[in-house]
């Protein structure tokens, strides 16, 4: 056997157990977590599939850490120390239960298995309860922050068996982010609570990066500015209420010259976003939970339009719009959409932490609001001050129905809503689409009006199919039907879904 510290893989049968932690799977996160491990005092047993990726990490970058590299699954668990700690840094989906099948014969009863990618809420509970049966704990962490978040302290979101919390909160706590207030870690709940909180952050990280482009379209657009004034604009406005890393790492981006061409690196990039699936989860568990998320759905969609590039193209030689762009003075313009971006925030978080609400109900989580804001202000992608607001918000009122309802939101929205659909407005009349703007703004007015049109929608439907309505004279959960045209009968639908 070698040196625990030396760099190489072990190859003996017969090793001392000494790692605290070991993590499966060295491609960026994965590499990143270890080292982040390592540097905060813990020894880490490190494997892949392919082992030569073992080999260079550990003779690499790990060179001369408590880093231990494993020639086999064998060997990688057999230096655990118990109850044994198995984190799984690979994709999504099969290859974690892949691994999963792989690594369970290996483990005794109360040893732990972490999955710490990106996995569906579903797959989650699934596999937390496939794992009680045979007498190990899972858990379903999301971890958040990208490359620079692994390495340096990322947010994690551990959900699953809570037997397993004792047990690894000394790592994580450790290793996550650090804010006033404490770590950016806490468990988050039973079976896929944490899997499903990640998701939601990731569908608030869709909302809020359609946000800030729609933010710069508009500022080159209608206010005509360049990239590099836009960049320095973004800037500005990170020294406000829109602190944040996405802020700030648009500002940069805005300001980088193509070492190619001279031009903004951001002209020479196509406009074809990609998207990995997360956004789109938290799509569709709000549509199965009711929850009306549509700034966030409407980011999903601003990037599969974005992906039909050459139909835009096209499209563009044939379609027409406005004229022309009505001139504006463009301090005041600049300034009405920074009022507009954080109303438009404002509407996102507001549903995303809805949906929150909505699937706690339904799966009888007992989420911490307020700790969920903690864990996102630092390490994660959406970090922001603007997160303490909402910890605040939910430390006054802990059974808070909206964000939209709290004193500091309320005041928000209303010194901003003016610019807010002053910007929406001049959107729509310059042809320029701006779907996370506007429909922020339609969830607001949605969600503050005390009548809706949904009384027609529901008289059509009875209508076409004996779906019933309820009557405002009478008490809600009683249900009718009318007979419109004289020729349907009196027999109503059994199925009222709301």
């Amino acid at each position: 056997m070698t040196n625990p510290v030396s760099g190489t893989p072990v190859s003996s049968a017969s090793v001392t157990p000494q790692a605290d932690i070991g993590v499966i799977g060295l491609a960026v996160m994965g590499e990143n977590l270890i080292l982040n491990m390592a540097s905060k005092g813990f020894t880490v047993a490190a494997f892949n599939r392919t082992v030569s990726k073992v080999t260079a990490f550990t003779s690499g970058r790990a060179h001369g850490k408590t880093i231990i590299g494993a020639g086999s699954l064998e060997e990688f668990v057999a230096l655990l120390k118990p109850p044994r700690k198995v984190m799984l840094m690979v994709k999504a989906g099969t290859p974690v239960d892949d691994f999963i099948e792989l690594v369970k014969p290996l483990l005794s009863e109360g040893d732990i298995i972490i999955d710490g990618g990106n996995s569906h809420p579903d797959d989650t509970t699934r596999r937390t309860r496939a794992l009680a049966e045979a007498g190990l704990l899972f858990v379903g962490a999301g971890v958040s922050g990208g490359e620079e978040g692994a390495l340096t302290g990322p947010s994690i979101m551990p959900g699953g068996n809570a037997g397993a919390w004792e047990a690894v909160r000394p790592i994580f706590q450790r290793i996550a982010a650090q804010v006033e207030g404490g770590p950016c870690c806490d468990w988050v709940g039973p079976e896929g609570a944490g899997h499903f909180v990640k998701m939601v952050h990731n569908g608030i990280e869709y909302a809020d990066m359609q946000m800030i482009a729609e933010s710069y379209h508009l500022l080159r657009g209608v206010a005509g500015l360049s990239a590099n004034e836009i960049g320095a604009v973004f800037a500005e406005w990170n020294k406000g209420e829109l602190d944040s890393y996405l802020i700030e790492i648009t500002a940069d981006i805005l300001s980088k010259v193509d070492d190619q061409t001279g031009q903004p690196l951001i002209d020479v990039i196509l406009d074809a976003a990609g998207q990995k699936g997360t956004g789109k989860w938290a799509s569709e568990a709000a549509l199965d939970a009711g929850s009306p998320a549509a700034t966030i759905t409407e980011a999903v969609y601003a990037r599969a339009m974005s992906a039909l590039k050459d139909e835009r193209v096209a499209a563009s030689h044939i379609l027409s719009g406005p004229e022309s762009v009505a001139p504006v003075d463009r301090a005041a313009y600049v300034e009405q959409v920074r009022q507009a971006l954080y109303a438009s925030k404002i509407a996102a978080y507001a549903q995303g932490f809805q949906l929150l609400r909505l699937a706690a109900h339904e799966h009888n989580w007992a989420l911490n609001f307020g700790g969920i804001a903690l864990m996102w202000r630092g390490g994660c992608i959406i970090r922001a001050v603007f997160l303490d607001r909402i910890k605040e918000a939910y430390e006054v009122q802990h059974d808070l129905a909206n964000l939209l309802l709290a004193p500091y939101f309320q005041q928000a929205i209303k010194s901003t809503q003016a610019a807010w659909r002053q910007t929406v407005a001049s959107a729509a009349l310059n042809g320029i689409p701006t779907p996370a703007f506007s429909s922020g703004l339609a969830y607001y007015d949605g969600y503050r009006s005390a009548q809706l049109p949904a009384n027609l929608l529901q008289a059509q439907r009875d209508y076409f199919g004996a779906h019933t309505y309820e009557r405002t004279d009478k008490p809600r959960g009683e249900f009718f039907h009318t007979n419109w045209t004289g020729r349907g009968g009196d027999t109503a639908s059994t199925s009222y879904t709301v």
